[in-house]
C-alpha cells in the first residue's frame, strides 16, 4: 500500500503568495520537480466555490496522472468531489471522528499545536497530523505562535502516526528540521513564490537529502 504520508516535501498552494501564477500553474511545476504530496488551500472569501472545484480537478488530473498524493485543505465536499486522497483540517474545523463518518477512508489530516492536540487527533482517528508552526510564519492570517522545536521532538518521540512538518521552514533552516526526525516536510512561500519552482525544489531536495540519519 502507498504510504499515507511519502517522505519528502510536501507542498501547499497559495495563490496570494505566487506572483501571479495560477494554482493550476504551479501544481504542474510542484508535481514535476518532485513535491511527494499536494495540497489545495483557499478561502472562500478570496474565490468562489466553483472556481474552487474547476481548479481541483484540474489538480487531480495532473497529481493522480504522477502518483501524487492531493489533499483539499478544510472542505470535505470538495475533497469528496474531486476525489481527492484526503482532506487536512485545523483546530476549529469538524471534529474527527464526526467527519470520518462522512468521508471513510480518505486520508484525515489535523494541524497540531501542542502535545495535547497530537495526542487528541492520534485517539480521534486522524491519519496523520501537521506539526506546527516550527518557525515564525505569516503565510496564514489566523496562525498561533511558533511552537519551536521542542514540539517537533515530542512528536518524533511519542507520536505513532505520520506527521508533517510545517511553518517559517525555509531553504536556511529545512536542514535542522530534519535533522530533527521529520521525514514529511512542507515548505509554502520558499516554494511557490520562487522565481524557479522546480530548481528551487530540487535545491531544496539536495538540503533534505544531506539531513537525514
Amino acid at each position: 500500500m502507498k504510504p499515507i504520508l511519502d517522505p519528502g516535501l510536501y507542498g501547499i498552494l497559495a495563490e496570494k503568495f505566487s506572483r501571479g501564477r495560477s494554482n493550476v500553474e504551479v501544481a504542474g511545476e510542484m508535481v514535476k520537480a518532485g513535491v511527494t504530496t499536494l495540497q489545495y488551500r483557499e478561502k472562500t472569501a478570496s474565490k468562489s466555490m466553483g472556481k474552487m472545484y474547476e481548479e481541483c480537478v484540474a489538480i487531480r488530473k495532473i497529481t493522480r496522472a504522477a502518483g501524487v498524493t492531493f489533499i483539499v485543505n478544510d472542505h470535505a465536499d470538495l475533497a469528496l468531489m474531486v476525489e481527492a486522497d484526503g482532506i487536512h483540517t485545523g483546530q476549529d474545523d469538524l471534529p474527527l471522528r464526526e467527519l470520518r463518518k462522512l468521508v471513510g477512508a480518505m486520508i484525515i489530516g489535523r494541524s497540531t499545536h501542542s502535545p495535547d492536540q497530537a495526542r487528541t487527533a492520534v485517539l480521534d482517528g486522524a491519519d496523520y497530523i501537521g506539526v506546527g508552526p516550527i518557525f515564525t510564519t505569516q503565510t496564514k492570517d489566523d496562525v498561533c505562535d511558533a511552537v519551536g522545536l521542542d514540539y517537533l521532538d515530542h512528536v518524533v518521540a511519542n507520536i505513532n502516526i505520520p506527521f508533517v512538518a510545517i511553518g517559517g521552514i525555509k531553504g536556511h533552516n529545512l536542514g535542522e528540521v530534519v535533522s530533527h526526525g521529520a521525514r514529511t516536510v512542507c515548505l509554502v512561500t520558499e516554494i511557490v513564490g520562487a522565481d524557479d519552482i522546480q530548481a528551487t525544489i530540487q535545491a531544496l531536495q539536495t538540503i533534505y537529502k544531506e539531513n537525514i540519519a
